[in-house]
């Protein structure tokens, strides 16, 4: 199974877990995955988040979820319990295709390693 075939039949099966579990079996986008991972990342699950707050969660999560690819490292947790990186290297410049990509390979790795997925 070729590498694409094997990160597209990923994708579709995690999207069909996260979108049962959370979205009344309608389809999550990638923004919205990638939010639910910034609310893991956080730990706190029952609170409501403002605007500013879910930006915030999305930046944690592309934060941890390029972590692995050298793009960002751990640096601290604030008082409020808010994870805080450092950029180690600068993100190539990539079109918006090879973006979402990277992301969706990201997300299912990270997932693969928590075992919500094989």
């Amino acid at each position: 199974m070729s590498r694409d075939t094997q990160l597209k039949d990923r994708w579709e099966i995690l999207v069909g877990k996260l979108s049962a579990q959370f979205a009344d079996g309608d389809s999550l986008e990638l923004d919205a995955i990638i939010y639910l991972v910034g609310v893991q990342e956080l730990g706190q699950y029952h609170r409501k988040y403002k605007k500013d707050d879910k930006l915030d969660l999305m930046h944690i999560a592309i934060c941890r979820l390029l972590e692995p690819y050298g793009y960002y490292e751990f640096d601290f947790f604030d008082e409020d319990g808010w994870p805080h990186y450092t950029v180690k290297e600068e993100l190539p410049t990539l079109k918006a295709g090879e973006q979402s990509v990277l992301m969706k390979q990201a997300i299912v790795d990270y997932f693969l390693e928590r075992n919500f997925i094989t």
